[in-house]
């Protein structure tokens, strides 16, 4: 009989590549992981791993078993959320990934309602953008994920992996307060703040600004929409911002809308079935409340 706990190091070092970081992702030693690898190719009779230089990669053999343990896990996962869907109580521990603006504005808010309402739910945050949330959590570094898309770019789909959408979070041209509220093509010769060059929020917005008939000068590059703030509230640049940036706290930037009134999606997954479990559903219907009251 094949053991569950060595039959997920393997299925972990597949998604992971090295057994180093199977280690660090569950806090385990390298050679603990080596050790217990060894114990399951005895334990199967066959030969799963081979030496390549200083890594190992799977044989055919445990290729084949990776896929049949890719299955008992998940079947184990969906006979945990069965129980816990039974009894409706809304505790344990939920792991949860959200971006910096979910995490700035509605988390908070949320968490501290969620403590209120269920004390026995722990909630572990992280801060971490979509591109890396999403496949760490098909990985199970984390049981709940708050990601954001932006018009004209959807998400990929992931397998295994189920989305509800929970806020819709208006974009906004943000300009310094002296300049009073304009339109986009009002801003063509202005220095730009905006996310990196291969983002989705960067690609966006260049393309909203192509429609308007300019090609933005961006001079200002940041992933964190709150320096992208700082630097419209010292008259050093304007920025395109969803409404959760919460621009409203800076007492010299005004916001106004763009064409067409874009929104940011945003959206909550988990792995399929997690929707079920009492504490994801409430974490996620939290959220949502708070978000739409945020961006009425």
């Amino acid at each position: 009989m094949l053991d569950v706990r060595r039959l997920r190091l393997l299925v972990e070092l597949s998604r992971r590549g090295t057994i180093a970081a199977v280690a660090h992702a569950l806090a385990y030693s390298p050679s603990a992981v080596s050790q217990q690898l060894a114990v399951l190719e005895k334990e199967s009779g066959s030969k799963l791993l081979e030496p390549i230089g200083r890594r190992v990669r799977l044989t055919p053999a445990g290729e084949l078993l990776v896929v049949r343990g890719e299955r008992i896990l998940t079947e184990l996962e969906q006979a945990s959320i069965a129980l816990e869907a039974a009894t409706g109580s809304v505790g344990g521990t939920v792991r949860l990934a959200a971006f910096q603006s979910a995490a700035l504005t509605v988390l908070p808010l949320a968490l501290i309602s969620l403590r209120q309402q269920h004390p026995s739910l722990r909630i572990e945050v992280t801060e971490m953008e979509p591109e890396q949330s999403l496949p760490a959590l098909t990985a199970g570094d984390f049981d709940l994920v708050l990601a954001e898309e932006y018009p004209g770019r959807p998400r990929p789909h992931l397998a295994g992996v189920d989305r509800r959408d929970i806020i819709e979070d208006r974009l906004q041209l943000v300009v310094p307060e002296a300049g009073g509220v304009r339109r986009i093509d009002d801003v063509a010769g202005e220095e730009f703040a905006m996310e990196p060059v291969g983002t989705a929020a960067r690609e966006w917005s260049e393309t909203v600004c192509r429609a308007a008939g300019f090609e933005p000068m961006v001079t200002y590059t940041s992933t964190d929409l709150q320096i992208q703030l700082r630097m419209v509230d010292h008259s050093l640049a304007v920025a395109l911002l969803p409404e959760l940036a919460d621009a409203a706290r800076y007492s010299r930037v005004v916001a106004g809308p763009l064409p067409g009134d874009p929104v940011r999606r945003i959206f909550a997954a988990t792995r399929a079935g997690g929707f079920d479990r009492p504490a994801v559903s409430a974490i996620t219907e939290t959220v949502s409340a708070v978000g739409q009251r945020a961006t009425r």
